[in-house]
């Protein structure tokens, strides 16, 4: 009993720390495990690569190395562990700019008890304007957002760009698409699409670059303007990727709309979101929920709570397609009180397809999503 409370005491530890998650952060602003590529190394020797303060290094590497990020090899000498090699910045899958330390965002979740009691974003709270008017402003934090963003796509392209029938889609309108990292990624792979890039002035300029890595530029229309007023009209797909998430029920709704008018009477509605799972599960999007809330209040959603949000557009989900990170669901305007489909919305034993008004019996669940 005692050895199982012990047990309980040092869980509950590892649980309330935020030793571990700010020190990573700080190491991938420092480019520590860069530093590591070729091999175990001193401490010391890191130190003075990265311009860091060889004592207080040397300490924080050890603190990670208990934690599975570093390994200690000989006293102050340190080599990555397989996790660790995530962080460097020439992994196929670096996740190195995927954690960044944004002082902004750590004052806001210091504020988490106002926003427990109030369910207001505690970033509105704390900085006196919401979070996106703040990214805005601040040059810096929006390209470390961008960046974020950018890592985690790596991850989320592998998911999805064989879950669904993109290559199907013509023009595809990438709505609040931010630099275009994903829909570069998919136009890359489907050489028969093109795309137009969609998002505020500030993001956009930052866009040319990921779309001439990627070599899509040439395909690709890059536009600024506000999803809340308008969106570039008549197209053949429209894509909100993680877009609704952020904002509650209303201005979501106001954003379908927008897409609603924009689209023609056989465009599709392609929405990337994750889906909570019911019950005790662990889900990343459980996690994410809880910091879209305290940065700018708006929820994830399951599966009944997104095709409501469809039906106040005037759209209807057809088909929702599980991946190991997000959802695909797919959704067509009603035009004159009926639904316009003029051919199968998705092929394949992934996808589960309802007929209008039955769209609550899609199933899109499962671990990891």
């Amino acid at each position: 009993m005692a050895s199982r409370l012990y047990d309980n005491i040092v869980r509950l530890q590892e649980l309330a720390d935020y030793t571990v998650p700010l020190t990573i952060r700080a190491m991938c602003e420092l480019g520590v495990a860069d530093a590591l590529a070729a091999g175990p190394r001193a401490g010391r020797e890191v130190a003075e690569a990265v311009g860091a303060h060889p004592g207080a290094l040397v300490r924080a590497m050890r603190a990670l190395a208990c934690r599975g990020i570093f390994t200690e090899v000989d006293p102050g000498v340190f080599a990555l562990t397989e996790v660790g090699q995530l962080l460097r910045a020439d992994h196929p899958l670096s996740m190195r700019n995927a954690y960044p330390l944004i002082p902004a965002d750590l004052t806001a979740w210091a504020a988490l008890e106002h926003t427990l009691r109030t369910g207001e974003a505690a970033f509105a709270r704390v900085h006196g304007r919401d979070y996106y008017a703040h990214l805005a402003a601040v040059p810096e934090d929006s390209a470390r957002v961008d960046r974020s963003v950018e890592a985690q796509n790596r991850l989320v392209l592998r998911t999805l760009l064989t879950a669904y029938q993109w290559a199907r889609c013509g023009t595809v309108v990438d709505v609040a698409g931010g630099t275009g990292t994903f829909l570069a990624g998919l136009l890359a792979r489907y050489r028969s699409l093109r795309g137009v890039l969609f998002d505020r002035p500030h993001v956009v300029a930052r866009a040319f670059a990921p779309l001439a890595e990627r070599g899509v530029a040439d395909r690709c229309e890059v536009v600024a303007g506000d999803a809340f007023q308008s969106v570039p009209a008549g197209h053949d797909t429209y894509l909100l990727k993680t877009i609704l998430h952020d904002w509650d029920d209303q201005r979501a709704v106001r954003i379908l709309r927008v897409v609603r008018a924009a689209m023609h009477p056989h465009s599709r509605l392609i929405v990337l979101e994750a889906l909570l799972p019911p019950g005790d599960e662990y889900h990343v999007g459980k996690l994410l929920d809880l910091h879209s809330l305290v940065l700018v209040g708006g929820p994830d959603r399951d599966l009944d709570q997104l095709t409501a949000l469809l039906a106040a557009a005037d759209l209807d989900l057809v088909a929702a397609v599980p991946t190991a990170t997000l959802a695909v669901l797919e959704a067509r305007p009603r035009v004159s009180g009926r639904l316009q489909v003029e051919d199968e919305p998705v092929e394949g034993a992934k996808a589960r397809v309802a007929p209008p008004g039955s769209a609550a019996d899609l199933q899109c669940g499962g671990p990891g999503e």
